[in-house]
């Protein structure tokens, strides 16, 4: 019997040291790591109550999303997928 493939999407991936600040340390699957970075944006109320696509990133985030200040969702994706590998 044929071993089941795993999914890109499911596959452990290793974090970095600025992405494991924020989600704990890896390796985890991608959809755990957007699961983690959704718990700490909440807690830390990190979401423009104005434009609830919009991030804004504290220190730790900052990190991972290249210094920038303010993100969409769809660009934090794109920005933390340079920090998995």
């Amino acid at each position: 019997m044929a071993e089941k493939k795993v999914s890109a999407f499911m596959k452990p991936m290793n974090i970095s040291p600025e992405l494991a600040a924020v989600v704990g340390k890896g390796p985890m699957p991608r959809s755990e790591v957007v699961k983690a970075l959704w718990v700490y944006i909440k807690k830390n109320n990190l979401q423009d109550p104005k434009a609830k696509r919009n991030i804004v990133a504290d220190a730790p985030l900052k990190a991972v999303f290249g210094g920038k200040a303010v993100v969409n969702m769809f660009e934090m994706t794109k920005l933390v997928s340079k920090h998995l590998s």
